[in-house]
């Protein structure tokens, strides 16, 4: 095994331990920590009760592609976009340990449309990928509110009236409140708020905004609603946003059956809420991006927050979810409201530029393994044979002015003659040149493909103008072109050792990440 293959495996190895798990630990480690309270309401360093809120699961079914159920692609898809988010909860959101868990709605993609044993199913999908099932044991509690993909919009409940009641047996009542530190959280059902008054879900909505209204406020409160609250079109969401500005859509059903669909509360609606619930805060989800909004009420600017997506594969490229730390301890008179809750925004691994990573290793690796010569990973190494074809190539090139120079003195016969003092002087002859391939004795000699050339060093005789000394050097050089033969063979060799070094490569590697897969997937 070559030092290339070895660096690749590493690099792969290193790659996938980075994308599959490190990465989700980043989160809890270095990047996101709960915010603190202003010391006014909490002793120094008191961070209050922690609340981590998650928005937008939105679990992929039959209804989110245009796939058959129970297809094979279409369990590749949920089991990668399960995995993913089950990664985030386990590794970047529990090890921050929150006291208190809030989940802002859409659990399902497609909720009101599926048949009762699909709910079930991903009702326990939901439950796996958040640890529900070994953490309903815990003393973490963990609270909900709908979104419209779990129960639909008002105009939609006259179509199937047992999404209500499937939805409350599986996550409790669609409005409720409760009490987290010294804050009490109020979670509505705003699907139903902007339906027909006399309707039995909106009517009781409403009677539960006015029944929690009335009386003396004791504790601050947070709203919370899947839909965001009404804005005006184009309003700037903060530098949070990644995404377009989406502005206000709202269409109704036919026969006066209510809404079918909404991007935002109405203005009316809003306005009604801000007044009788009075919140410091308010969160939502439904818009799958982040944004901030601060809304003008009769009693304070209140500031909202849409809390992005968890979901890779819901139209966010940067999946986030929200620490909130509420005070444990009385407001005083001289505190502000909204000092009792604190807010930070936490980014999740973007999946999409992982896995961008891993195809463009591939590519990498599949280039390097073609062209990356097979002497080593030294650089000078690769100089060497570099730096020897350049010198053959200018070599040849020099050959053929040589020959052209000297095809005089080549083509050539010399006699040998005796002087007085005993000296042996080469006289030459003048030949008529010919088409025939010269004697042994002139300085090319051509036979078959090689060609030898015989270097002659002529040394003008001082005593015969028309005699010189002849020194033959047997330095000797064969050129010898290259065959399509041979280059063939070459491109065979190289192709077998990338797919040999390939499948090395992939024996290493496919079993780690099958492990790191369902390391993560199996309840432990």
């Amino acid at each position: 095994m070559s030092k290339l293959t070895v660096f690749l495996c590493a690099v792969w190895a290193l790659s996938l331990l980075f994308g599959e798990m490190i990465s989700f630990w980043v989160p809890s480690i270095s990047t996101c920590s709960w915010p603190q309270l202003p010391n006014m309401i909490n002793e120094e360093r008191n961070l209050g009760v922690k609340v981590a809120v998650v928005a937008d699961p939105q679990l992929m079914d039959r209804t989110s592609v245009k796939l058959a159920p129970k297809s094979l692609v279409l369990e590749i898809l949920q089991f990668f976009t399960d995995l993913y988010m089950r990664r985030s909860f386990i590794g970047s959101i529990m090890p921050l340990k929150p006291d208190a868990i809030v989940f802002m709605g859409d659990y399902f993609d497609g909720g009101h449309l599926l048949s009762d044993e699909e709910w079930q199913q991903s009702l326990s999908r939901f439950k796996h990928i958040f640890d529900l099932n070994r953490r309903g044991s815990s003393d973490i509690p963990v609270y909900y509110l709908p979104g419209n993909h779990d129960i639909g919009y008002a105009g939609h409940y006259s179509h199937n009236t047992k999404v209500i009641s499937r939805y409350e047996k599986g996550f409790g009542a669609r409005n409720h409140k409760f009490t987290i530190g010294n804050v009490e959280f109020i979670a509505i059902d705003s699907q139903t708020l902007d339906g027909r008054r006399n309707g039995n879900l909106t009517s009781s909505s409403w009677n539960f905004i006015k029944n929690i209204s009335s009386g003396y406020l004791l504790s601050p409160r947070v709203l919370l609603t899947h839909i965001p609250l009404y804005r005006p079109d184009w309003t700037y969401c903060g530098l949070e946003r990644s995404s377009p500005i989406i502005n206000q859509r709202i269409s109704f059903g036919f026969n006066n059956e209510g809404v079918t669909y909404q991007n935002y509360l109405t203005k009316e609606t809003t306005s009604l809420l801000l007044e009788l619930i009075r919140p410091v805060v308010v969160f939502s989800g439904h818009d799958h991006d982040q944004c901030i909004v601060t809304h003008l009420s009769q009693h304070r600017p209140t500031t909202e927050h849409t809390v992005g997506t968890i979901s890779w594969q819901q139209g966010n490229l940067y999946p986030s979810f929200m620490l909130m730390s509420t005070t444990n301890v009385g407001v005083s008179n001289t505190t502000k409201p909204e000092d009792a809750v604190s807010t930070q925004l936490c980014y999740l691994p973007m999946q999409t530029h992982i896995y961008l990573w891993y195809l463009s290793l591939f590519v990498f690796t599949v280039l390097a393994l073609l062209l990356w010569p097979t002497n080593g990973l030294v650089f000078w190494h690769h100089c060497i044979p570099l730096l020897g074809s350049i010198k053959r190539t200018i070599s040849s090139l020099t050959l053929k002015d040589v020959y052209k120079e000297k095809d005089e003195d080549e083509i050539c016969e010399y006699e040998m003659i005796w002087d007085a003092e005993g000296s042996m002087q080469y006289i030459r002859k003048a030949v008529k040149k010919s088409v025939s391939a010269p004697s042994d004795d002139c300085g090319l000699v051509g036979r078959g493909s090689a060609v030898v050339r015989l270097t002659a060093k002529k040394h003008v005789s001082q005593e015969g103008g028309g005699s010189f000394d002849v020194e033959i050097n047997d330095d000797s050089r064969i050129l010898l072109p290259k065959s399509n033969r041979f280059k063939t063979k070459t491109v065979i060799r190289r192709l077998v050792w990338t797919f040999r070094s390939l499948i090395i490569i992939a024996t290493v590697n496919v079993p780690l990440y099958m492990m790191l897969l369902f390391k993560d997937w199996i309840d432990k």
